[in-house]
């Protein structure tokens, strides 16, 4: 690889010229013949899709986009499976110069209305098994629906399969809209509060093909498969958008996630390169055995907090510390443990590492400025000195920002620690850190402990009010299959807390729960938690 500085600036004068064009950047600049997908069904047959594959079929979706009255700009919600289908749509969307409008397959009607009708969609693209959910949105006054396979007493709605082969012989210039022309509209997961709109531009693919080079270290000669949806902004991003930009190969499972699955995929396909959520890794974790002869090279974690114990089995069981990655919906990732040889450091435990090329970022104090080492603060984006960050505000929130008023900083809105070496280690979303007695304490390092325990699946820990302390800590804990929630166990829980993170910090309750509230992408609503929920 070039000087990673070097290499970023390419980045960003690549995706900044103008007149450039998505499908020139993510489809037809890149060799016909090229593998640009492999999609695996349930049954672990698969397919490949070429590039020249892609071409002809997006232009086909582009050019009925056309015709449904979908013009550059215009908002194309998509509520579909990881699939070949998909990613027709995605690059017809971007082809036409539309906005792709994610909506996850496992949202309920209310948080679909929300993303459709804020974003203004003048088509919604979905799936068969998915069309129940768009009663009462679709038609009439509301979004065209067009549909992806058969659907039961379906009428008043397009066939995909119908609109490509209307338009075989389909002739569309790629729109050309430039480095500042908006690819997708993802709304964030509402972890916590209501979720708001993100707009992701053209020149934004620098910062997410960059990603895909220094952290995750993908390689042509791998075999790449990133396990998030493409719903949320981890999948979509780097399963789809990363290969797509720089023209690496990349897995899709059509399928429902178990751990047998993910075990048979990783050993059949010869899987090298593999990023997935914690709770994967944690799935995997109780799962057993673990196939012989698999190929990983590295493996990556983001979404949520890695906690210990799962990079202690996987470098012990399958002979690789997952590495801890921290990014967010608006500016993609930011920080991590890097896995290109250029910029990779040994694995301080407990940390997600340090800042990639071209990204600047601190911990600030509640002044404002820099905190001293090993203080919490509020992690935060040099933005001048970022040359990859892109995000400037959310659409249809004017109140809202994210920004110092000087518009230096970017606030994440997490609390962290930095050591004198500029590691980050995580302590919290801002709104989750438990004042107590003048301690501020991060619920990870607490939770952390907690799932060392072999009775222990998930755990969550937030404050509760009390007049002496302000606040205590309380605990919420799913158990493994056959634990008991007694209070002897809760005791024993309690003490770990005292013996292995601080005496001060062990949570004055612990709630046995049999699930723990989470937004569909898997990230613990803690808020509910404090409020009862």
């Amino acid at each position: 690889m070039t000087d990673p500085r070097t290499r970023v600036d390419e980045l960003v004068r690549y995706y900044a010229r103008p007149g450039s064009s998505a499908a020139d950047l993510l489809c037809d600049g890149h060799p016909a013949e090229a593998v640009a997908f492999t999609v695996i069904e349930a049954d672990l047959s698969s397919r490949d899709l070429t590039y020249g594959e892609l071409r002809t079929e997006s232009t086909k979706f582009a050019a009925a986009l056309d015709e449904l009255g979908v013009g550059p700009g215009d908002a194309v919600a998509v509520l579909m499976g990881k699939s070949a289908e998909l990613v027709v749509a995605l690059l017809g969307i971007w082809r036409r110069g539309a906005v792709h409008v994610p909506l996850f397959t496992a949202f309920a009607p209310p948080a679909i209305e929300l993303r459709v009708s804020a974003s203004g969609a003048k088509v919604v693209v979905a799936d068969a098994d998915q069309c129940d959910k768009l009663d009462g949105l679709v038609g009439g006054a509301g979004p065209r629906l067009v549909v992806v396979g058969e659907r039961a007493g379906g009428a008043g709605h397009d066939d995909f399969h119908e609109l490509l082969a209307r338009h075989s012989d389909a002739e569309l210039t790629p729109a050309a809209l430039g480095p500042d022309g908006v690819l997708i509209e993802l709304f964030t997961s509402g972890t916590t509060g209501a979720p708001k709109a993100v707009q992701v531009p053209v020149h934004s693919l620098a910062a997410i093909q960059g990603y895909l080079e220094f952290g995750l270290d993908v390689r042509a000669e791998d075999v790449y498969w990133n396990a998030a949806d493409p719903g949320w902004a981890y999948g979509l991003y780097y399963a789809v958008l990363g290969p797509l930009a720089a023209g690496r190969r990349s897995l899709l499972l059509h399928a429902p996630f178990t751990p047998a699955t993910t075990w048979t995929v990783l050993e059949q396909f010869g899987v090298s390169n593999f990023a997935a959520a914690p709770t994967v890794y944690r799935s995997l974790q109780a799962t057993d055995p673990v196939p012989a002869g698999l190929a990983l090279r590295c493996l990556s974690s983001a979404g949520e907090p890695l906690t210990p114990d799962v990079v202690a089995w996987s470098q012990a069981v399958l002979g690789i510390g997952v590495r801890d990655h921290y990014g967010q919906t608006e500016q993609g990732m930011m920080i991590g443990n890097a896995w290109a040889d250029e910029v990779r450091d040994p694995v301080r435990p407990g940390s997600m590492g340090r800042p990639f090329p071209g990204w600047s970022a601190t911990v600030l104090a509640d002044d404002a400025t820099p905190a001293p080492a090993g203080t919490v603060g509020q992690v935060a984006v040099d933005v001048p000195n970022s040359p990859l960050a892109t995000f400037r505000g959310y659409a249809h929130a004017a109140g809202t920002s994210r920004f110092s008023q000087d518009g230096r900083w970017y606030l994440t809105g997490d609390t962290a620690a930095r050591d004198e070496d500029g590691y980050f280690h995580f302590s919290a979303r801002d709104d989750d850190v438990i004042i107590m007695a003048g301690y501020r304490i991060g619920p990870f390092e607490v939770e952390s402990v907690l799932l060392t325990h072999e009775n222990v699946a998930e755990a969550a820990v937030v404050g509760r009010p009390d007049e002496l302390r302000g606040e205590v800590l309380e605990a919420h804990v799913v158990l493994t299959p056959g634990a008991e929630g007694t209070p002897e166990l809760e005791r024993e829980l309690q003490q770990l807390v005292k013996d292995r993170y601080a005496r001060h910090a062990y949570p004055r309750t612990v709630h046995f729960t049999g699930a723990l509230p989470k937004t569909p992408s898997g990230k613990i609503q803690r808020f509910l938690l404090r409020q009862g929920g």
